[in-house]
């Protein structure tokens, strides 16, 4: 891997971790369209970035992560992050096999994009209009929805955190931000986990390119972060539906035209 290459997948991690979109989908095409796929320390790069992110949304709510007063904000994360580091955990070698199988990412993209497609419809009269509001039970249920992108890669983390949220009468503001907020854990779970496994893959060279990667996928989620909640506000869900349905047809035209699109 190069700088460019980095500089690349950086600024998708960035622009897509937040957003209901899978991640996962986008390395898919940047990394067969590179080809780079097969590339051990590609699967750790990609991995490891999420790092930067996260530091995006520790600065940006930094209000929220250093209040000494927030026992309860920091519990419901801890509580509803339970069932995704345990499913997790006991899943990797099944969810490990699925992140290199394109035809199963592009079948998950296309049915969330669908159900993005009414998602605004279907949750009506949100009645949680504050982060506060959102009770331990509440969080451990929307922590439930977590799994489902835990075990199926392409259905997006935030975007099942996020439709777990407004199901539990989360406006979308508020569920956009926990989701935000979930991440921190769940991500640094995920990618201490990884690097711990891929440690020998980290030299001199690897090193300077992962902090590269990290500082990019940083800044560029500081601006995807603040524009998100806006754009969602105003405009919701659908076009992000349509969106998902384009990448994964297009990752299905990309695995029968034979290119190579195994990764992770």
């Amino acid at each position: 891997m190069n700088y460019l290459q980095a500089l690349i997948l950086a600024i998708i991690e960035g622009l897509t971790e937040f957003l209901p979109v899978s991640s996962t989908g986008h390395m898919v095409i940047a990394s067969a369209i590179m080809g780079i796929a097969t590339d051990d320390f590609v699967k750790l790069f990609t991995i490891a970035i999420q790092l930067g992110a996260i530091l995006a949304v520790v600065v940006v709510y930094w209000k929220k992560f250093v209040n000494l007063n927030s026992f309860a904000f920091y519990a419901k994360l801890a509580i509803a992050v339970i069932p995704a580091l345990l499913f997790g955990y006991l899943l990797n070698d099944f969810i490990d096999s699925k992140l290199g199988n394109p035809i199963f990412i592009a079948v998950i993209l296309l049915v969330g994009g669908i159900i993005l497609l009414f998602i605004d419809k279907i949750f009506k009269n949100p009645t949680i209009t504050n982060e506060n509001h959102i009770t331990n039970a509440t969080a451990f249920k929307i922590g439930l929805y977590q799994v489902l992108a835990v075990c199926f890669p392409g259905l997006s983390r935030s975007a099942a955190t996020i439709i777990g949220g407004m199901q539990q009468k989360l406006t979308k503001s508020v569920a956009a931000e926990f989701s935000f907020f979930l991440a921190v854990p769940t991500m640094v779970a995920a990618t201490g986990y990884k690097l711990l496994k891929g440690y020998e893959l980290l030299n001199a060279d690897n090193i300077k390119i992962l902090l590269f990667g990290n500082v990019v996928a940083f800044i560029v989620a500081i601006i995807a972060i603040k524009s998100f909640i806006s754009f969602l506000t105003k405009h919701g869900f659908r076009i992000f539906g349509w969106y998902r349905i384009a990448i994964g047809i297009l990752i299905l035209g990309l695995y029968f035209a034979g290119i190579e699109i195994t990764i992770l």
